[in-house]
């Protein structure tokens, strides 16, 4: 079995080495991760050669539940993870009958998490708001050289001016990926941390500007529920932080970048993908409407 093997033969073979049976798995998303339900257990998984992160993801799960903070809990019944093509697969209880988290709840929930002192164990590797993200812009065949060459100064410009800022006052456990779908409320009514890939030490501003940005840029909140964020994590609106628009745009950048990543699969993702290079490129009026991908 190879390293590209299809996520779906990577499940059946982890369920057979874990003795579980597979009963109609649902998938639940293809992208960083392939998530699939199987019964009242969520598989994990990730790509090829990412071993170690799934590893530290498992730790991290213990972590922040002893912490304090509910977070998504591992099936200890299960061998963790299993590797199956270079592709490691874990195994979560699965949240039922949840719902996005609100902006204060997201508020309240970053304020503790930002509040942690950090681990020795596990050890969190440091918060990269680009990673590889200029090479995605480079190799991406579905966008054409007019866009492909704005896309690559404006991500030199922004690495620039990124790589240029002062020492930041603060460095903080963050998730590296803070909105709300990443925080679900089951009937419990007990708000619960999911996606733990991305948890990592770096400034916190980058788990406020998320939501910042779907306020601002997008309006997909209104202004009292981007208030009611602010309120729940103490008061930092970081609109008006002098900083505020180069982070934006770097994330900005980040989503436009998986859509291009998309465009491949479908003609709406394709176009989804042009939309939002022409938004970012000054060629549509804000607020913005971006699809989900």
């Amino acid at each position: 079995m190879t390293a590209t093997t299809a996520s779906k033969e990577v499940l059946e073979e982890a369920a057979l080495q874990a003795g579980l049976e597979l009963d109609q798995p649902e998938s639940i998303r293809e992208g960083s991760h392939a998530i699939y339900r199987v019964g009242d257990i969520v598989a994990r998984i990730g790509r090829p050669g990412s071993l170690q992160d799934a590893q530290r993801e498992l730790r991290v799960s213990q972590w922040l539940n002893s912490s304090g903070i509910p977070t998504v809990e591992v099936v200890a019944e299960l061998p963790q993870p299993i590797v199956v093509g270079d592709r490691p697969v874990t195994w979560w209880h699965l949240i039922p009958d949840h719902r996005p988290a609100t902006p204060a709840e997201l508020g309240a929930m970053l304020r503790a998490l930002h509040s942690l002192p950090p681990p020795t164990d596990p050890d969190l590797p440091r918060y990269d708001p680009f990673g590889d993200l200029r090479a995605r812009l480079a190799t991406a065949g579905t966008v054409n050289d007019d866009d492909r060459t704005w896309l690559l100064t404006r991500y030199d410009e922004l690495r620039r001016q990124h790589d240029e800022l002062p020492d930041p006052v603060r460095i903080a456990v963050i998730h590296g990926d803070a909105w709300q779908g990443n925080l679900v409320v089951p009937p419990s009514g007990v708000p619960t941390v999911l996606d733990l890939d991305k948890l990592s030490v770096g400034r916190p501003e980058w788990d406020l500007v998320q939501l910042a940005v779907d306020y601002s840029d997008f309006a997909r909140i209104p202004e009292a529920g981007y208030l009611s964020f602010v309120n729940a994590y103490g008061g930092q609106d970081i609109t008006g932080w002098p900083d505020f628009r180069l982070f934006a745009d770097i994330q900005e950048l980040r989503w436009v970048a998986f859509a291009i990543g998309q465009a491949g699969a479908s003609e709406a993702a394709a176009q989804q993908a042009k939309h939002r290079i022409a938004c970012v490129r000054g060629q549509a009026p804000q607020p913005w409407v971006w699809e989900a991908l």
